[in-house]
């Protein structure tokens, strides 16, 4: 009698659903912005991203090792695309975030984040990727729910909305990552332990030079519990588990159909806004829901090119 194949393991059956996958990487990400920001003044920004990455590295590392032994002439091959993917994906966007997320309201700061697909839209037009009619209205309507999600319902609110010097980096970081997720499917073939362990270790050299120099000019850690807690947050949610799913949805369902997963983050923000500060769920939370997730189920159709 012929025996049952074995059932696969939870953690196979996860990294094949790059849906799921993209949905987690949002809402560690959107953790990220909303701790960050609470953050602000107990880790100053360059600090705080070199040691996320450097975290996230040695974290790693004891998995990664035997995989980038492997792995190393392939990533020995690429390297200058490995350092730029560290640069944009890790070094830059991340300080550029965390440094905005000081000066930026949590209004202006929902709304730019939300641009993030059109970022990724932006950048894979200039390396000849397509977008397909279903991917520009997907992203239409989901961008139609975050403004009203942002927005309160109240669209005339955006004519109040005045940008500084706080949105204008945390515009900056999405157009860095927004060339990182053009950038990957070009990544060499390793495993992406391989991957996410060389991108970060090095994300954290590009930026040390920049914590030393915080640390010179007088700014450092305040030595409390909320800084611990935002280190080690930041070090295990949305670095290492939010890269390796975002990776990995990227790896299946590319670019394109993975960027309307950014619409997710100010959604998520808005329901820890509700169950950890209190905030009443109103009628415009619920219409900007299903407005996001019919945008990103629409643009990450798979008959959609990615």
């Amino acid at each position: 009698m012929p025996s049952n194949p074995p059932r696969p393991s939870p953690l196979y059956w996860l990294s094949n659903r790059p849906y799921l996958l993209l949905s987690l990487a949002s809402l560690f990400w959107a953790g990220n912005i909303v701790l960050g920001h609470y953050a602000a003044g107990h880790v100053p920004p360059m600090t705080l991203s070199c040691i996320r990455w450097a975290g996230a590295f040695l974290t790693l590392l004891p998995f990664a090792w035997p995989h980038l032994k492997r792995d190393w002439p392939a990533l020995r091959e690429r390297l200058p695309l490995l350092v730029v993917l560290s640069a944009t994906g890790f070094a830059i966007n991340n300080a550029l975030s965390y440094w905005g997320l000081q000066y930026t309201q949590a209004l202006n700061a929902l709304l730019i984040q939300s641009s993030g697909p059109l970022f990724v839209a932006l950048w894979s037009l200039v390396f000849g990727m397509r977008l397909t009619g279903a991917q520009f209205i997907g992203i239409a309507i989901s961008l139609a729910g975050v403004f009203t999600i942002i927005l309160r319902g109240d669209f005339a609110a955006i004519a109040s909305i005045r940008f500084n010097k706080g949105d204008v980096m945390v515009a900056g970081a999405l157009l860095a990552f927004g060339l990182y997720s053009a950038l990957m499917p070009r990544r060499p073939a390793t495993h992406q332990l391989s991957l996410i362990a060389f991108t970060t270790g090095c994300g954290a050299l590009l930026l040390l030079p920049f914590s030393v120099w915080e640390f010179s000019a007088g700014l450092t850690l305040k030595p409390d519990l909320l800084t611990i807690a935002t280190l080690i947050f930041v070090v295990i949610f949305p670095s290492v588990l939010a890269y390796l799913c975002f990776n990995r949805g990227i790896a299946l369902i590319g670019p394109n159909r993975a960027a309307p997963f950014f619409h997710l983050m100010p959604v998520f923000g808005s329901v820890m806004a509700i169950l950890l500060l209190g905030e009443q769920p109103r009628l415009f939370h619920l219409i900007g829901y299903a407005l996001v997730l019919a945008g990103v189920v629409i643009a990450s159709r798979p008959t959609s090119a990615g």
